[in-house]
């Protein structure tokens, strides 16, 4: 467990959240590389997925990697490596890279178990010093200096006791030292 005194947060605005997802939009427009799907990775890059899906006009689906139930999560990435091997595009959009560990995992399940030149990711905010590299973001940072904790609008409806738990959950995210 961490000091909860330690954790700073900060709020990302509607309007910051809507610059950070028009300027994924225009990074994927300049791109030549364009996904059939856009994937909103529960349960953090759903929002963000969906508005990505509608300021482009790409369908979405969702995976629910936070839920752990097989069946809406690795099952599913076991699917979507199937369907990349038959040449569909997957673009992954999640809320922030942080330690990296869940672009780890997809990673392991989709890019090795698929195609890798149809799998691409996404995040709103991409931490520099993350283990794990991302293809579009709209904002970094970098957690060796960085240790906020961001409430994205979606987030900004619970209680700050769940902010803590959140944070706490992964000490790699914040690098905070555990509390003895």
């Amino acid at each position: 467990m961490t000091d909860s005194n330690a954790i700073q947060f900060k709020r990302i605005s509607y309007e910051r959240f809507l610059d950070d997802i028009e300027a994924i939009a225009q990074q994927l427009e300049a791109s030549t590389w364009r996904p059939d799907f856009i994937v909103g990775i529960g349960r953090g890059g759903l929002v963000p997925g969906t508005y990505l899906s509608h300021r482009t006009g790409l369908p979405l689906l969702s995976v629910d990697h936070s839920s752990k139930v097989h069946e809406f999560a690795e099952a599913l990435l076991v699917h979507i490596a199937s369907c990349s091997n038959r040449g569909e595009r997957y673009l992954f959009v999640d809320d922030i890279n942080d330690s990296g560990k869940t672009l780890a995992y997809l990673r392991s399940v989709v890019v090795d178990q698929g195609s890798a030149d149809n799998v691409r990711f996404a995040v709103l905010i991409d931490n520099a010093s993350s283990r794990e590299r991302v293809d579009f973001s709209a904002q970094t940072i970098d957690r060796s200096t960085e240790k906020d904790w961001f409430i994205f609008p979606w987030g900004a409806v619970a209680t700050r006791d769940a902010w803590l738990e959140d944070a706490q959950e992964d000490p790699d995210r914040l690098g905070l030292a555990p509390q003895i």
